[in-house]
C-alpha cells in the first residue's frame, strides 16, 4: 500500500495510518538533516590516551642508609628529567605512589599502593628523599614510582607573600 492510499484512509476516516506516515515523514527530515550535519561538520579531533598525566616518573634506588644502619622509611627516589640540586625543591611536600600488584582481590582490585612524601633532596644530582607510611620492599629497587603533581605549595607561598 503505498503512501497516497495510506493518506486518502486517514482523511476518509480511518485513523490508524496517521502514525505512520508522521513517522515515515520525520525519518525523512532527519536523515536529511544528519546528511547536512556530516557534510558542514569537519571531524574533531580525537585524543588517544590519557588528556593529562598528573604526575612524573621516578626510579626507587634504595633505602636512606649509612656504614652500619639502614632507613627503610627512607627512599631514595631518582625523579626523571631533574639533574640538579636545585630543582629539587620544587617536588617537596609532594607525594609519592609506589604501585604494585598483589596476587589477591581486595575492593576489586589487585593492585595495591603505598604512599609517602618528598622530604628533601639528596646530592647534587636529583636525587630526593621520600619517607613512607610503611617501608617499600627490597625487590622495588630499580623499580617505577609515581611522583604526583600536588599538593601544590605554590598557591600556600602566594598566600603568605600577600599577608606580607
Amino acid at each position: 500500500m503505498c503512501i497516497r492510499d495510506r493518506y486518502q484512509r486517514r482523511v476518509h476516516g480511518d485513523k490508524h495510518f496517521l502514525p505512520e506516515i508522521i513517522n515515515q515523514k520525520k525519518m525523512e527530515t532527519e536523515k536529511q538533516q544528519q546528511q547536512k550535519a556530516k557534510t558542514t561538520q569537519k571531524a574533531a579531533p580525537r585524543r588517544v590516551g590519557a588528556p593529562v598525566r598528573l604526575w612524573v616518573k621516578g626510579r626507587f634506588l634504595g633505602y636512606k642508609r649509612s656504614k652500619v644502619n639502614q632507613y627503610e622509611r627512607h627512599a631514595l627516589i631518582k625523579i626523571q628529567g631533574l639533574n640538579d640540586k636545585e630543582g629539587s625543591w620544587y617536588y617537596l611536600g609532594k607525594r609519592v605512589a609506589y604501585i604494585f600488584k598483589a596476587s589477591t582481590l581486595k575492593n576489586g582490585t589487585r593492585f595495591r599502593v603505598q604512599w609517602g612524601r618528598v622530604t628533601k633532596a639528596h646530592g647534587n644530582n636529583g636525587v630526593v628523599i621520600a619517607r613512607f607510611k610503611r617501608a617499600i620492599p627490597p625487590q622495588a629497587m630499580g623499580g617505577q614510582v609515581r611522583i604526583m603533581l600536588y599538593p601544590n605549595r605554590f598557591q600556600q607561598d602566594y598566600n603568605k607573600l600577600a599577608q606580607h
